[in-house]
């Protein structure tokens, strides 16, 4: 048995669309039953594409993950591995290969499985997230780390605190996007309806995952539509910066379920895509990806999806913060200014905005005007934030060191380290619990300053008689 005063590690790969991240984490010992805040030992990055781009060399798949599995067996010491619980969680890459071709999907999960099944671990198994877990466990990530569930209180004690309100969390990832908060409203539709008992506290959610709306798959939709609005195999993009231009063929093009290739398409055929540098245009085109109207569907956010308006403070992460980052707009500011930076940005041209940015990659910064008119649209017109609610989205990407994910949300729920009742010694206190004691106290500190004075005036007045 490990001794009692080494702590516990934990490993969670992330197994997205377009990388796999394995994340290492450790907790003090004697602390599982969610009393004690898990750190972030460290996080490797998985060399080349995500697992979902390994469906025809499968064995691939296995192989990319071992130099990750290495580093982590040189951080984990070697009399606690086969005590790590090691979780690979795969997200909607893999819901799409899936959809394409399920015996391809599974021969990936096998030999998987397999690569990790060689490292002396407990491992506890491979397998695809349902958007709604990928939206819920990356809001149980952000409400544990900034403890809203559960608090170390000054008297030493861990308590519920009351009157701290639960954090939305919004995620965006290559291959969809989710939303996740809790609704001032009961949640109407089943499908998007979560409930979670966390430390003796219930907790109802809503909770849903767009399919194909992640930046990757997006972008992809988005150059698919400028296509076939097009007569010929020239292509102008209004996102991409004036004076770039490259070629693609249509195979790569349409290689995704996300998008259908029109029948008249020829599969060799090399379209010329040349950068026009316009943000009107840009912002139209984006807008024409949603269906904003709700139908007999009310409220809803966008393709007919019931969503209640929003509500609290969210935490907005994964690609939503590094997009932002590049255009310096992680800082709290307004809608307007959101929109006047990205507006402004979108008219560069491409020589202007290398210059700018010498050190980002080709792709993004061809990509970048695309996706954060992107993001803007999804927040305001998809997910219907407003001038005033806006600024309660604080763009983060940790969070006490800790990268915010699903994957610390995933681990948490998998190792039971968030009991659904309380911990010995955590005070869970409803709010009109709260509101009694208080008064009671109030009352107790009057009565006792009342005879206080009573006693101080029978003694002045004892002193005079003896006068």
């Amino acid at each position: 048995p490990r001794p009692l005063c080494l702590p516990q590690y934990g490993l969670v790969f992330d197994a997205g669309s377009t990388h796999t991240s394995l994340y290492i984490y450790r907790w003090p010992v004697g602390k599982e039953n969610g009393t004690g805040i898990v750190s972030q030992v460290d996080v490797c990055t998985v060399s080349g594409p995500g697992i979902s781009s390994y469906a025809d060399d499968p064995a691939g798949a296995g192989a990319s993950l071992k130099p990750c599995l290495d580093k982590a067996m040189k951080v984990v010491p070697a009399e606690q591995q086969r005590e790590t619980p090691t979780y690979l969680g795969a997200t909607a890459g893999m819901r799409l290969l899936r959809e394409q071709n399920s015996t391809k999907a599974e021969q990936v999960f096998a030999e998987v499985a397999k690569a990790i099944g060689e490292y002396p671990v407990d491992f506890r198994g491979a397998r695809i997230l349902t958007g709604r877990e990928e939206g819920s466990f990356g809001w149980i990530t952000v409400n544990y780390l900034l403890e809203t569930l559960v608090k170390f209180s000054f008297a030493e004690k861990w308590e519920h605190p009351e009157d701290t309100e639960v954090l939305g969390a919004l995620d965006l990832g290559g291959a969809s996007t989710q939303i996740t908060f809790q609704p001032g409203v009961p949640v109407e539709d089943r499908n998007t309806s979560v409930f979670f008992r966390l430390y003796g506290t219930n907790y109802s959610l809503y909770s849903h995952s767009y399919l194909c709306y992640g930046q990757t798959q997006a972008l992809k939709m988005l150059l698919a539509a400028l296509h076939q609005d097009s007569t010929t195999a020239q292509i102008s993009h209004p996102c991409y910066p004036r004076g770039y231009q490259e070629n693609v063929t249509v195979a790569e093009l349409y290689d995704s379920p996300c998008v259908r290739a029109p029948s008249t398409a020829s599969p060799a055929q090399v379209l010329t895509v040349t950068g026009t540098g316009d943000p009107a245009g840009c912002s139209t085109a984006v807008q024409k990806l949603f269906n904003f109207s709700c139908g007999a569907q009310r409220p809803c956010g966008f393709n007919g999806v019931y969503q209640p308006p929003v509500r609290g403070q969210f935490f907005a992460f994964s690609g939503f913060y590094r997009a932002f980052l590049l255009l310096n707009l992680t800082g709290g500011q307004s809608l307007a200014s959101v929109s006047a930076t990205i507006m402004q940005f979108c008219a560069g041209t491409w020589d202007k905005v290398q210059k700018l940015f010498p050190t980002t990659s080709r792709t993004h910064l061809r990509d970048a005007c695309a996706v954060n008119s992107y993001i803007l649209i999804l927040l305001v017109q998809g997910y219907k934030f407003n001038q005033k609610t806006w600024l309660n989205i604080h763009f983060i990407q940790q969070v006490a060191d800790v990268d915010v994910g699903w994957t610390l949300g995933y681990m948490l729920n998998l190792t039971n380290m968030i009991p659904s009742e309380p911990p010995p010694g955590v005070i869970v206190l409803q709010r009109n619990s709260w509101i009694a004691v208080t008064v009671l106290l109030a009352i107790m500190l009057i009565l006792t300053f009342c005879l206080l004075t009573v006693m101080c005036l029978q003694r002045n007045s004892s002193g005079y008689e003896r006068l």
